[in-house]
């Protein structure tokens, strides 16, 4: 495989991406990784993602992963809202790629980025499947006017807001959450195939999210339950095996 590293421009911020190209001279197709929020301080060492995406591209799909804005090397803060804004840019990013098949694009989403994949595909028709591990169907949990201001310290301690006159208003940032919701939004991926993938020991989301989503989306639709499995499902084989098969069965060739 061939490994990209490109510099992106999202509302004058510059994000990080790399892309996993297969071998071959034919158009592939495309998935988007889109991370969670980190729990810790970036660690340049942890590859996580990177094995992800290198998994994924042995199996012949063109991958490609990068940091939302307030991440790891990508510029600017933490912000929901904004994290729309950058994944739209990578889209249009993997979209002009020339060995990426834009008709069969994938997003593999994970937590608060399974959440934006959701309000981005429902508006974005590019999006040809979504594939949503441990997403919460609300933010009620993270954000809201009383728990807000320990919340963005917690960021701000962590690395993710990193301006200290971020956010501006309080309110306004929270409102991102809400306004991103998946419960609001899941339905309108259909008639495009939706797997949701859970652990059932979830330790921040609980797998109730999981069954609201599947309750409010319409079909085609999967959901599939990972006994044992935590938050981090990006580490768990199983999940990530279901997550393949699932891609397989619909554009692998």
């Amino acid at each position: 495989m061939e490994v990209r590293a490109v510099r992106l421009r999202s509302d004058g911020l510059q994000l990080v991406c790399r892309v996993h190209v297969p071998r071959g001279d034919k158009a592939f197709p495309a998935l988007c990784v889109c991370h969670g929020i980190p729990g810790a301080p970036h660690n340049p060492q942890d590859k996580g993602y990177a094995a992800l995406a290198q998994e994924f591209c042995r199996a012949g799909f063109l991958t490609v992963i990068f940091n939302f804005r307030g991440t790891g090397e990508s510029q600017g803060n933490l912000d929901i809202t904004g994290w729309s804004a950058d994944l739209l840019t990578v889209i249009d990013f993997v979209c002009s790629v020339e060995e990426a098949d834009e008709s069969r694009l994938t997003l593999l989403g994970f937590s608060a980025g399974a959440a934006v994949s959701i309000y981005v595909a429902a508006q974005d028709t590019r999006v040809s499947s979504l594939a949503a591990c441990a997403c919460p169907a609300d933010f009620g949990f993270l954000a809201s006017p009383e728990t807000a201001p320990s919340t963005i310290q917690h960021f701000r301690d962590v690395g993710l807001i990193r301006d200290d006159r971020f956010p501006l208003s309080n309110e306004a940032w929270i409102d991102g959450f809400r306004a991103i919701s998946p419960i609001q939004w899941i339905d309108r991926i259909s008639p495009r195939p939706l797997l949701l993938v859970h652990g059932d020991a979830d330790e921040l989301v609980p797998l109730e999210h999981a069954h609201r989503l599947y309750r409010q989306a319409k079909e085609p639709k999967e959901l599939v339950v990972i006994p044992g499995a935590r938050h981090r499902l990006r580490l768990e084989q199983k999940a990530m095996a279901a997550v393949l098969r699932w891609l397989e069965a619909r554009y692998a060739t």
